[in-house]
């Protein structure tokens, strides 16, 4: 159990989420501001680091990605190789995800019309795209999650999976929902890859993959609503039902999920004070100059703070 406390003095009780996972996380951050150049060269180290981690470290590596890499740091500038790396990061995960799951899981290399990750069974096949937001982006819409992009992109396969952090998404009604039980494109979290990695431990990679299945043929099979509470509680319960040992894991994956956001929050808070400081510090000349670049510094602090648990976990 480790307990930090927040700039705001909110006592965190961290008991899922390892110092190691949130110190490479750390590092792999680092590591993204370092490699941004040649953005081929960097997302094929970026796969092959990764890769290579989580066959030394295992399943607690992988872990730590899935439960944290949902937020984009707010070091990163908009629309920089930084964040442009990081999506490819994020897409390199979820492709690890699948492998230890497994299916035959590929990166593509494309750069538009198509998704990001293909994978593969002997029963069924699907393309998988990542999302990642920043804590402090309030104004997110249906276009932000492309749930009509991903239905064209299958390009054959009958099935396309959206994996978003979780305290992202809509919780009460919103058009995705509604166009991904018309689309069969199914909107997960990365904390339903936690539990799915983790149940191959506790059970088998076959199972692992017709649990998957199960979940895509629940979106297949809904009428098409806006309503958040049912899309969720028709996921969830699909996991929830599929075999009991995946509720204590479910539990856990939640008070994770819960966590991540604590960390994130932290992580975000802690540095955008730090760049108000700087602000403070410098002259009249400097400030207009660094203004230009970094505007609304407090309205994207007080949205950092506004995030929270919302309760999608809860619906089953």
């Amino acid at each position: 159990l480790a307990t930090t406390q927040s700039n705001n003095g909110e006592i965190m009780d961290i008991q899922l989420i390892t110092e190691k996972q949130i110190e490479n996380r750390r590092n792999w951050i680092d590591e993204i501001c370092r490699l941004s150049g040649d953005f081929g060269v960097d997302a094929e180290k970026v796969e092959q680091e990764l890769a290579q981690e989580i066959k030394i470290e295992g399943i607690d590596s992988l872990l730590g990605h899935l439960r944290l890499c949902g937020v984009i740091p707010e070091r990163y500038g908009h629309d920089t190789s930084e964040e442009k790396l990081y999506s490819k990061y994020t897409d390199v995960v979820i492709h690890e995800a699948f492998s230890w799951m497994g299916f035959t899981s590929l990166v593509l290399k494309e750069r538009a019309d198509v998704a990001d990750v293909e994978c593969v069974s002997d029963a069924y096949s699907f393309v998988a795209d990542a999302k990642a937001f920043r804590l402090s982006r309030t104004a997110k819409n249906q276009k932000d999650f492309k749930i009509q992009a991903m239905d064209n992109w299958k390009h054959g396969k009958p099935y396309a999976i959206v994996v978003c952090p979780v305290y992202q998404l809509p919780s009460r009604t919103s058009q995705i929902y509604q166009q991904a039980a018309a689309r069969s494109v199914c909107i997960a979290t990365y904390t339903h890859l936690a539990v799915l990695v983790r149940y191959v431990q506790e059970s088998s990679q076959a199972q692992a993959v017709e649990l998957m299945h199960e979940a895509f043929k629940t979106i297949e099979a809904m009428i098409p609503s806006k309503d958040a509470v049912s899309y969720w509680q028709g996921v969830n319960r699909a996991f929830l039902s599929f075999d009991g040992i995946l509720s204590n894991i479910w539990r856990e994956e939640k008070r994770a999920a819960g966590e991540s956001i604590l960390i994130s929050r932290e992580e975000a808070l802690a540095f955008l004070s730090a760049e108000r400081e700087r602000f403070m510090k410098l002259s009249r000349e400097e400030a207009i100059k660094e203004v230009m670049k970094w505007r609304k510094l407090e309205n994207r602090i007080r949205a950092v703070k506004s995030v929270a648990d919302n309760g999608i976990l809860e619906f089953s």
